[in-house]
């Protein structure tokens, strides 16, 4: 049960960040993105129960629009990335690099809370990110017809020897729903599997994530922008 002081804590806590979200700004949909958080106040990730086990509401608050911030700083600029596809029988195992083009800060003015919810023992946050003309332009890039769309399920570790932090955990699990997106992309879409591909990928909408055999899973929809495929035959 929450008490009615802790309560009013975290009400004021996220009044700060959604004041202005009230304004006639609101109702301009093409320039707001949208998305939803949830964060668990007892955190278990990778066989780790977390330093700050179990949180209190102002830290879930904080983590809350930590991780929108990312899933927003994945859906305006995404990244780039190197994806080698891989082949058992030629010995070459499967790996991506994803490295990131921009990030929304935490604390940044045009992101937004304006519906929070506590249940069954997490925190979940609706958020916005109100777009200037800059990442505007750069959303209508993603959405164009020389873009492609996929999605998959990724998984994080099960088990790790070094806990890294709550959020490199879940960019573990997103970054592997990814490369299984390209993978299943690739598959669908090229007749002899290449070696190598590199482009460009953002996030289509906030990721959910699950939990699934004691290891985060992440249903994610991607945006794919491919630049260069690299056959087995130039080598």
């Amino acid at each position: 049960m929450i008490k009615k002081g802790v309560f009013s804590l975290i009400l004021l806590f996220f009044c700060l960040f959604s004041l202005s979200a009230q304004g006639s700004d609101r109702g301009v949909h093409q320039q707001v993105i949208r998305g939803e958080v949830y964060i668990d106040f007892e955190p278990i990730y990778a066989g780790h129960a977390d330093s700050e086990y179990p949180l209190d509401f102002n830290k879930a608050a904080i983590r809350a629009l930590e991780e929108a911030a990312m899933f927003f700083s994945a859906m305006i600029y995404g990244w780039s990335f190197n994806y080698e596809v891989g082949e058992r029988a030629r010995r070459i195992n499967e790996k991506i690099e994803l490295d990131s083009i921009a990030q929304v800060q935490f604390g940044d003015p045009a992101l937004k809370v304006t519906e929070t919810e506590i249940r069954d023992m997490q925190l979940r946050v609706w958020a916005d990110y109100h777009l200037n003309d800059a990442a505007s332009r750069r959303m209508n890039v993603w959405r164009s017809g020389t873009i492609r769309n996929a999605q998959a399920i990724g998984y994080g570790p099960s088990h790790l020897d070094e806990y890294p932090g709550w959020l490199a955990v879940k960019k573990m699990a997103l970054e592997d729903a990814a490369r299984a997106a390209l993978r299943a992309m690739l598959r669908g879409s090229e007749r002899n599997r290449p070696k190598e591909v590199t482009g460009l990928i953002s996030l289509a909408s906030f990721p959910r994530y699950y939990v699934d055999a004691g290891r985060w899973a992440v249903s994610a929809r991607f945006r794919v922008k491919v630049e260069n495929i690299i056959p087995f035959a130039v080598h």
